[in-house]
């Protein structure tokens, strides 16, 4: 009777230890309209991988991990993987096209075709300005942080501007030059960090104390927002190259 239990306890072991291990699925996406390029995200381990023209990926899973696909076009949908997925080693989900609905208009009073008439028939008003009030004030594009730091380094009364000629010697102009020109690229970056950061460093290990650093090291290459802007994988390439440089920077400063 105890052999008999041990024998029962062991199958069970292996039984889960079996659905414990990732399966490689082989999934399609089904849809109305255009099925490359959709996001295929294992959410529960920060796996991702992407459809090719005919709709077909490969993702590793195992059962009840849960599977994002995201698409511009289609609506989100997470699937939840199955035991049946497991074993056919397959999966297959339809997506919806995604209507963005606009909001409901509300008709006031008729117009006449006559302008005169019509926009004195209006209860639109005015908003205040600075000049209702008596307030001088800016009318031109409003500069950021950075931008008006470098304007403040830049300039500089007297017959003789120090100011200028101390930021320029001391580098603090260059830095400045350099942060504006990040700027632009720093929503993007952001956004990147935000959303792949924690598939990429799963697979690319770097200690949490230089990823901030990797990130600017990204943004600063001149294709950074052409590379970026086409897909998430494409971006995950582009990091990954610029990882394998970064890290060989590290080492040349270590050495």
């Amino acid at each position: 009777m105890e052999i008999k239990s041990k024998i029962f306890f062991l199958l069970v072991l292996v039984y889960s230890a079996s659905f414990s291990q990732n399966t490689i699925l082989e999934g399609a996406v089904n849809a109305e309209e255009g099925v490359e390029s959709v996001h295929v995200i294992n959410q529960t381990q920060k796996r991702y991988s992407i459809t090719n023209d005919k709709g077909f990926f490969k993702i590793e899973a195992k059962k009840n991990d849960s599977i994002v696909f995201t698409s511009v076009q289609y609506t989100t949908l997470t699937h939840v993987v199955t035991l049946d997925n497991i074993n056919n080693k397959k999966m297959s989900v339809n997506l919806e096209v995604q209507v963005n609905e606009l909001p409901e208009a509300f008709i006031g009073f008729t117009l006449t075709g006559d302008l005169t008439k019509d926009v004195l028939s209006s209860n639109a008003k005015r908003t205040i300005d600075f000049y209702d009030v008596g307030i001088p004030g800016y009318k031109g594009k409003l500069k950021t942080k950075s931008q008006r730091l470098l304007s403040e380094a830049t300039s500089g009364g007297g017959l003789i501007p120090l100011n200028p000629i101390l930021n320029e010697i001391s580098g603090r102009t260059k830095e400045l030059k350099k942060r504006v020109k990040l700027e632009a690229n720093t929503k993007m970056m952001n956004a990147l960090k935000n959303r792949l950061s924690e598939a990429f460093f799963k697979e690319n290990e770097l200690i949490e104390d230089l990823r901030a650093e990797f990130f600017y090291f990204c943004a600063e290459d001149a294709t950074f927002k052409q590379r970026c802007e086409i897909s998430d994988l494409e971006a995950l390439k582009f990091m990954k190259e610029k990882y394998i440089r970064y890290k060989e920077n590290l080492a040349e400063k270590n050495n």
